[in-house]
């Protein structure tokens, strides 16, 4: 009996294990391009049980990406980036993660390989331009781009990917099983017939009750029904559960305060 305790209590305490994620780019600040690698990333980590916990979004300015990729490999357990490693001279992540790490900046002999493979076969040749994309940091592991050749890299718990999202979807899958899975986090909807006007002291009151479920509310404008969202998220199914009962109760009671009658396809 004691051990069949033990080990659940284990299973109870699994780590939480957390990730940022730094976006690299003038073009995604200057709005000229829009970025998904952000949702692509969210939902990787969320089938993988890891919590993305910050996203940055950073200038292709050196002293910038190392002040933002240092600032975010001390705080969460894996960091990734995207951007900034193709062939053209505002391609600076891989000089940037370099410097960071302190470390040099040579050419790596298999990356090199990989991509003088693919040019053979497209007939492209080794240009300096082509080659600054086998510059790897001393030190990183190779990250395989089955869609383009040119790799990406991995160095402490930073993970260099490329910015266009189907090159950086495919190394998220070639990364995916290095990773250490954490505790899943599960969530919960409750839709209320009132703004958040109505909502927000006593809901407030509830989420200090329950400081391990992440309690949000998401108004919804439409043309007929004001609806507000209440989304509950937690790692304790336990918990996560209770808060969800008392935030169906305090919607419940306002309902009924105010004869509110939600249709069927606004109830969760």
């Amino acid at each position: 009996m004691q051990c069949a305790s033990f080990y659940a209590k284990c299973a109870m305490k699994q780590t939480v294990v957390t990730a940022g994620l730094v976006v690299i780019g003038d073009e995604i600040l200057s709005g000229r391009t829009r970025d998904i690698n952000i949702q692509t990333t969210a939902q990787f980590c969320t089938d993988l049980g890891i919590e993305l916990a910050e996203v940055r979004i950073v200038s292709d300015d050196i002293d910038a990406i190392v002040d933002a990729v240092n600032a975010v490999r001390a705080r969460y357990t894996y960091v990734f980036t995207t951007g900034g490693i193709g062939p053209t001279h505002d391609d600076i992540t891989a000089d940037a993660i370099a410097k960071a790490f302190g470390v040099g900046l040579p050419i790596h002999p298999e990356a090199r390989a990989m991509l003088e493979a693919r040019w053979a076969e497209t007939g492209n040749e080794a240009t300096p331009a082509r080659l600054r994309m086998a510059r790897i940091p001393d030190g990183a592991e190779l990250i395989v781009n089955a869609v383009s050749a040119a790799p990406g890299f991995k160095i402490g718990n930073v993970h260099v990917m490329a910015g266009v999202p189907k090159i950086m979807a495919a190394m998220l899958e070639a990364v995916a099983p290095t990773l250490q899975g954490g505790r899943k986090v599960e969530s919960r909807t409750v839709s209320a017939g009132v703004g958040e006007g109505a909502v927000g002291d006593p809901l407030g009151e509830i989420q200090s009750r329950y400081p391990d479920v992440k309690i949000g509310s998401y108004p919804q404008m439409g043309n007929t029904q004001i609806m507000t969202y209440l989304v509950m998220r937690s790692h304790d199914i336990d918990l996560l559960e209770r808060a969800t009962g008392e935030v169906q109760s305090l919607v419940d009671r306002l309902h009924a305060e105010k004869n509110i009658v939600l249709p069927k396809e606004a109830s969760v």
